[in-house]
């Protein structure tokens, strides 16, 4: 199908209306605290979100491949194509349209950066690593990106696999790509598991060793934010 943008516009047209992100109805509020607000979204087939404001830089992880037309506030329109849990971290600071191409639903998870201006006046603490694949018991560990001192890594454990024994200095967000159960052995803890569907967020603990285990019937994927 040919699709064309025109910067033709008939007289008397009117700009979309802006709504603030939290207005805009198919980005559902799951999570808010001091380091991040999370939202799911979905925009059905043929369809598209109001022109919506990001005034924090976010990152957003795609859930399922997908096709969109990025129509930002004041610009052409850009066609996006994402793979399966792509990343992509954007700075803040604009309003846009995210209009579905696809003939299937465009879900993501984004999650807006709450201390991003703080970030932006002194440079945050730099990680011993930014960027590097690991090999685990029975997975990898990618290191993706940095932004505004949040590190972005992406995990896949196959079943029975396992992360070994490691520290977080602090908090944690996880984002599942898949159905997962994972079991948690954390120094001073009594194990646990933790159940996600695919595009469920976590919030956990600071300062915890652990080792994490696939206990699933499946392959986990996921996308884990780490702040300093």
């Amino acid at each position: 199908m040919l699709m064309i943008f025109s910067d033709a516009k008939p007289k008397n047209a009117k700009s979309p209306v802006e709504v603030e992100i939290t207005a805009e109805p198919v980005h559902h509020l799951v999570l808010q605290n001091d380091y991040v607000r999370v939202f799911q979204v979905e925009v059905p087939v043929n369809s598209a979100t109001l022109m919506h404001r990001h005034r924090h830089d976010y990152i957003a992880v795609a859930l399922g491949p997908a096709e969109i037309s990025n129509e930002v506030e004041g610009k052409e329109p850009v066609k996006v194509t994402l793979k399966d849990g792509e990343v992509r971290a954007t700075d803040g600071g604009f309003a846009h349209i995210a209009r579905n191409l696809a003939s299937t639903s465009f879900r993501n998870v984004t999650i807006e950066l709450m201390q991003d201006e703080k970030a932006h006046q002194s440079p945050p603490p730099k990680w011993d690593e930014e960027r590097g694949m690991h090999v685990l018991h029975g997975g990898t560990e990618d290191i993706l990106l940095v932004k505004d001192g949040v590190r972005v890594v992406e995990v896949d454990l196959q079943i029975a696999g396992s992360m070994p024994k490691h520290h977080h200095p602090g908090p944690q967000l996880v984002v599942a790509l898949t159905d997962l159960v994972l079991r948690s052995d954390a120094v001073g803890r009594a194990p646990s598991n933790l159940e996600l569907k695919t595009g469920d967020v976590k919030w956990l603990d600071t300062g915890l060793t652990q080792t994490e285990t696939n206990v699933g019937q499946n392959e986990a994927k996921m996308v884990i934010l780490e702040f300093p």
